[in-house]
C-alpha cells in the first residue's frame, strides 16, 4: 500500500464499457463512501458490456445501469477533471489522454496495465474466464492500491 487513500478517484479507459465501468463498481462495493469515484473512456461509443456486467453481477456489483462517458463528456457536464486526486488509467490510449488533459493539473495519474477482454473467447464459458480474470485482476490491483476493503 504505502500511498495515501484518495478522497476522489477517476478510473479511465478505452470506451468505459468494459474495464473502467468494472473498476468504478468494484471500488465502490469494497471502499464505500470512503473515496468519490467515477469512471471516463477516451470515447463513449459503446454500452457497457454485458460480459463486464454478468461477472461483476457474480460478486454483487452492478453495473446494469451504468452509462459510458467520455472525458470530453464529464467536462461538457462540469466534472472538472481536476477536481479529483487520482486518475487511473487502465489502458495506454486513456493513459496518455488523461496526461494531456491534466498537464497544468497537479494530480496523479497512475497506469494499471489491465487486459482488453473483448474479442478473446471463442464461448461464452471461456469470455466469461477472460472477463473474470480482468474482475479479479481488478480487485487485486485496489487491494494492493488501497489496502483492505473498508466495506463488507
Amino acid at each position: 500500500m504505502g500511498k495515501s487513500f484518495p478522497s476522489s478517484v477517476l478510473f479511465c479507459c478505452d470506451h468505459n464499457a468494459v474495464r473502467s465501468p468494472m473498476a468504478e463498481g468494484l471500488m465502490k462495493k469494497l471502499y464505500g463512501h470512503d473515496a468519490y469515484v467515477q469512471s471516463a473512456g477516451v470515447h463513449n461509443d459503446l454500452d457497457v458490456d454485458g460480459f463486464a456486467i454478468s461477472v461483476c453481477a457474480e460478486i454483487g456489483v452492478e453495473l446494469h445501469r451504468h452509462r459510458s462517458r467520455s472525458f470530453e463528456e464529464m467536462q461538457q457536464w462540469g466534472d472538472d477533471l481536476s477536481g479529483f486526486d487520482l486518475i487511473i488509467a487502465l489502458s495506454p490510449a486513456s493513459q496518455r489522454q488523461a496526461l494531456e488533459l491534466t498537464r497544468v493539473h497537479h494530480l496523479e495519474v497512475e497506469y494499471w496495465p489491465i487486459m482488453d477482454p473483448t474479442g478473446i473467447g471463442e464461448t461464452r464459458e471461456a469470455k466469461l474466464g477472460v472477463y473474470r480474470q480482468v474482475r479479479d485482476q481488478l480487485l487485486t490491483r485496489m487491494k494492493q492500491r488501497f489496502g483492505p476493503p473498508t466495506q463488507v
